[in-house]
């Protein structure tokens, strides 16, 4: 009776395998396939710190990054996941949650005043509202929440109320979109 062992083949070298080998490591190589356009980011994982230890991917996930996005003035922080969603990502989708009692979404508000992407990717958005007493918090989060769906894996509002939002937190898209359905910005009161 002939051999059965000829009958499974012997594994072959996976491609994960490969890259894997390359980059030095299974998170990198898990990365790279991930996202192959951004593998020249990974040498992150092989730079040194002040003290001239070499830092792994766990302590250079753990210092994020904080940029104030240009555009809005909001404190966007992100980690360099590859593949994962940005602050800017969770920023440009929160264009599309629109308060209602206004008609004009929450960034062109000034209502947003941080966006942080955690190191699990896990999105902490830092809200105010037009006034403390406003009924529309959880139609808000609601629509946070249709929005941001596919994007973040989970995300949590921490709302604040300081500093206290005023008309002069209005981006100018925002102005011209109230001023197009009658607001008048020179008449409303100076806090």
């Amino acid at each position: 009776m002939e051999s059965q062992d000829n009958l499974v083949p012997t594994p072959q070298s996976s491609i994960l395998d490969s890259a894997t080998k390359a980059l030095g490591s299974e998170e990198k190589g898990e990365a790279a396939l991930a996202n192959p356009t951004a593998v020249s980011s990974l040498d992150k994982f092989d730079k040194q710190d002040e003290t001239g230890s070499a830092k792994t991917a766990d302590s250079a996930q753990s210092a994020g990054n904080t940029v104030e996005d240009e555009e809005t003035g909001i404190p966007l922080t992100s980690f360099n996941d590859i593949g994962k969603a940005t602050a800017a990502d969770v920023r440009e989708a929160l264009h599309q949650v629109i308060d209602p009692e206004l008609g004009i979404d929450v960034i062109d508000l000034g209502l947003v005043y941080g966006i942080e992407i955690d190191e699990k990717g896990r999105a902490i958005i830092t809200m105010t509202l037009t006034t403390p007493a406003c009924p529309l918090t959880d139609l808000l989060e609601d629509e946070c929440a249709s929005t941001l769906a596919g994007l973040v894996e989970e995300f949590r509002i921490d709302w604040t109320w300081q500093p206290r939002w005023t008309l002069d937190m209005i981006r100018p898209e925002g102005r011209e979109q109230l001023e197009a359905i009658g607001f008048n910005f020179d008449n409303m009161p100076k806090y």
